[in-house]
C-alpha cells in the first residue's frame, strides 16, 4: 500500500483481521487532500434547513456558493433558507473591517424578509481580521426583537465535525426560550435534513404509532419549534455525528433523554420505531409499530428479492460523512445481494469502526478520513462495481469509470424508510447494471 501516506497507516484497517483498533477522530494530515469539509461547511449543513430563518454569510462571496441549491432540504412552508445572502467582503473590508457592512446587510435583510431568527456565519477571513460579529448580533437582536445568532465558524479552526458542534451550540441558544404545552408522548427528530422529503415519510410512521412530533431539527425546521424543543419527552437522533452534542446539551440542561437511530435499511428503520415504543412503555404503540412494520415488509420484501437475484455478486465501496450511516448502508446492501468491499467515513468513532469490522466480510477495507488517491486505489484493488458517497466522491467514481450512487446532499430520491429502501435498490440496480460500463476500462 505504497499510496498510503506513512502517517496515515493506522487509519486504515481490514475487517476480520487482528490489527489494532483503527485510529480516528484526529486532525487531517497536511498534504493528504482530505475529503473532509471545513468548520463553516459543517455549521451550514446543520443550520441551513431551518426554513423560516435568515442565513447570512459574513465573508467573501465564494463561501456563499455552498448555499445555492446544493442541498435539497425541502420545506413544507417557508423557503427563506433557499436564498443565499453574503456580505461579499472585499479587500477594503479586510483592511478596515467589515462590521459596518455586516450591520447594514443584516438590518436590511431582516426588515425585508421578516425572519423568525437570523444566523450570521463567520468565515475564515472574518476569523483573521477579527470583526466583532457577536457584538453586531447583540445590537441587531435588541433592535429587531428577534434572535440574531452569531455562528463562529471560521473554516480553518478545525473540520466539518467541529462545525457540527458550533451549530449545536448556536441551536441551543434558541432551545428553552419558549414554553408551549404539547402532548405527553412527543419526540424531537434530530439529524434528518429532509434532503428529498424523507422526514415526511418518517413523521408519518411515527404518527401512525401515536407519537407526536414536537420539533424537527433541522430538516423542514421552524424556529418556534426549536425554541420549544426542551418540552419533548425524547430526542431521536438520526445523524449522530451532527446532532449528538445538541442532544447532550438538552439532556444536561433539561433532562431530555436521547436515543441514536438510523432510518436507512429495513433492520434499522424497524428498530427506530420499536425503540421509541419501548421508551414510552406503551403496549398499544408497540402493537401499532409491529403492524406497520409487517405491512411494509409484506409489500417490500418480494420486490427486494428480485433486485437481490439481479445484483448478486456485485461489489460496493462506501465513503460517507458519518460512520453510523455507513453501518446502515452495509446492512442495506447485503439485503439486496451486494457485497461491501470498502467502508470509510470522514467523522467515524472507534465504536463505529469496531461495529463495521464485525459486520463486514473478511478483507473489507475500513478507512478513516481518506483522500482521493487512497480511495481510487482501494476501488481498483477491490474491483468495486459501484461507489456510494457524496458530492466530493462523485468525480473519483466518474474518472475511474465506475457507477456512482449519491447518498448525501444532492440527491433527489428519498432513501430513508421502507419506501427509501426500495428507491435505494432501484438506484443501485440502475447504476450497477447500466450497459454503459461495457465501454469503460
Amino acid at each position: 500500500m505504497a499510496y498510503i501516506l506513512e502517517e496515515r497507516v493506522n487509519q486504515v484497517s481490514l475487517a476480520g483481521s487482528r490489527e489494532k483498533t483503527i485510529v480516528c477522530e484526529k486532525a487531517s494530515l497536511a498534504g493528504s487532500v482530505s475529503q473532509r469539509a471545513c468548520v463553516f461547511c459543517g455549521s451550514r449543513v446543520v443550520l441551513y434547513p431551518i426554513a423560516d430563518a435568515l442565513h447570512l454569510i459574513h465573508g467573501p462571496i465564494g463561501c456563499a456558493a455552498y448555499t445555492w441549491d446544493i442541498r435539497g432540504s425541502l420545506s413544507s412552508g417557508p423557503e427563506l433558507h433557499r436564498l443565499s445572502f453574503s456580505t461579499d467582503l472585499q479587500e477594503k473590508d479586510v483592511v478596515f473591517g467589515g462590521e459596518k457592512k455586516l450591520y447594514a446587510s443584516a438590518s436590511e435583510l431582516i426588515d425585508t424578509y421578516q425572519p423568525k431568527a437570523a444566523f450570521i456565519y463567520s468565515t475564515c477571513i472574518v476569523g483573521v481580521i477579527g470583526d466583532d460579529v457577536e457584538g453586531v448580533c447583540r445590537q441587531l437582536s435588541a433592535e429587531k426583537s428577534i434572535p440574531v445568532i452569531s455562528v463562529q465558524a471560521p473554516g480553518f479552526q478545525g473540520s466539518k465535525k467541529d462545525g457540527y458542534k458550533v451549530a449545536c451550540e448556536s441551536l441551543f441558544r434558541l432551545v428553552g426560550t419558549q414554553n408551549r404545552p404539547i402532548p405527553k408522548k412527543s419526540i424531537n427528530i434530530l439529524g434528518d435534513f429532509n434532503l428529498a422529503g424523507e422526514l415526511w415519510i418518517l413523521m408519518e410512521y411515527y404518527r401512525k404509532m401515536g407519537v407526536h412530533i414536537n420539533a424537527t431539527i433541522t430538516g423542514d425546521g421552524r424556529v418556534d419549534d426549536i425554541c420549544n424543543a426542551h418540552n419533548a419527552a425524547l430526542n431521536v437522533v438520526q445523524c449522530s455525528g451532527s446532532m449528538s452534542y445538541l442532544a447532550k446539551l438538552m439532556q444536561d440542561h433539561y433532562q431530555v433523554p436521547s436515543m441514536r437511530v438510523s432510518y436507512f435499511g429495513i433492520e434499522d428503520m424497524s428498530d427506530a420505531l420499536y425503540d421509541v415504543a419501548r421508551f414510552f412503555k406503551d403496549d398499544e404503540m408497540m402493537e401499532k409499530a409491529r403492524e406497520l412494520v409487517k405491512f411494509e415488509l409484506t409489500r417490500l420484501l418480494p420486490q427486494l428479492e428480485w433486485y437481490k437475484n439481479q445484483l448478486k455478486g456485485k461489489r460496493a465501496a462506501i465513503y460517507v460523512g458519518g460512520a453510523f450511516k455507513a453501518i446502515s448502508l452495509v446492512k442495506a446492501l447485503r439485503l439486496i445481494g451486494v457485497q461491501t468491499v470498502i467502508v470509510g467515513s470522514q467523522t467515524g468513532t472507534t465504536e463505529d469502526y469496531d461495529i463495521i469490522r464485525q459486520l463486514c466480510d473478511e478483507g473489507t477495507v475500513i478507512v478513516d478520513d481518506s483522500n482521493p488517491v487512497e480511495l481510487s486505489h482501494f476501488v481498483k484493488e477491490k474491483k468495486a462495481d459501484i461507489f456510494i458517497g457524496g458530492v466530493k466522491e462523485r468525480p473519483i467514481a466518474h474518472k475511474i469509470g465506475l457507477g456512482f450512487c449519491d447518498h448525501n446532499h444532492e440527491r433527489k430520491e428519498a432513501l430513508a424508510g421502507y419506501e427509501g429502501m426500495l428507491n435505494f435498490a432501484k438506484e443501485i440496480y440502475a447504476t450497477a447494471m447500466s450497459p454503459v460500463w461495457r465501454f469503460t476500462k
